[in-house]
């Protein structure tokens, strides 16, 4: 069950990493798009499932290139707006017949044509509800906090730079190989992502440190003690 809660709040890009070690995952810098398109693609056939590209821009194919799938907002649009029909169904129902019901004429006191307005308001309002809750909750958001954010080179990533990071919850995680899969695909410097220990000492900031190693290297975390 844990495992299955995990894979999906990957889906999210949420990634749960494991608390052994405290290291949260791999953050890998490429040059260009094309250097990140090719790494993207290369971890998905390395086998790797927890991990996410970031770049300043959206690139072309890189929803292929990550074998990610169609999104599933449309089901959340398609359920806030079969929930609006059916409210605006049952108000219009329930205020003229139950609650103030009026004798007009003999005519009936609900009838589909007159209630179609309400019922097709209610339905595009809970549609649109829906798409905008259905996008927050499977893109995670909000998230305050993210540990990769303790990355000064992380900063560039709404500027001109290109990051692959690999979260440590991934099943085929390693610091080690997984860098050297990092580094093989061009990436230009690797960080490790780690938390400190409860018992670290020294600044007592308590924030997640980061390693930066040049491509081609191993990076060894180094946790503060």
């Amino acid at each position: 069950m844990k495992e299955l809660l995990r894979d999906l709040l990957a889906t999210m890009g949420i990634y749960d990493a494991p608390r052994e070690g405290r290291v949260h995952g791999l953050l890998a810098e490429y040059q260009h798009p094309g250097a990140l398109l090719s790494a993207a693609k290369r971890m998905r056939e390395e086998g790797f499932r927890h991990y996410d590209a970031h770049s300043p821009f959206p690139i072309h194919g890189m929803d292929g290139a990550m074998g990610l799938g169609n999104s599933k907002v449309g089901f959340s649009t398609l359920g806030g707006g079969l929930t609006g029909l059916a409210l605006g169904t049952w108000m219009q129902w329930w205020m003229s017949e139950v609650d103030y019901p009026l004798n007009i004429s003999g005519k009936p006191t609900f009838a589909f044509e007159y209630g179609m307005p309400i019922m097709f308001e209610l339905t595009v309002l809970l549609a649109a509800l829906g798409t905008a809750a259905g996008m927050l909750a499977l893109n995670g958001l909000p998230r305050p906090h993210n540990p990769i954010f303790h990355s000064d080179r992380f900063a560039r990533a709404t500027d001109d730079s290109f990051f692959i990071y690999v979260s440590a919850s991934d099943k085929k995680f390693d610091v080690t190989k997984t860098a050297e899969i990092l580094a093989s695909a061009g990436a230009l410097h690797v960080e490790t992502v780690a938390e400190p220990a409860e018992d670290a000492v020294g600044d007592g900031d308590g924030v997640a440190r980061t390693e930066t190693v040049p491509a081609g290297e191993v990076p060894v975390m180094t946790p503060r003690s």
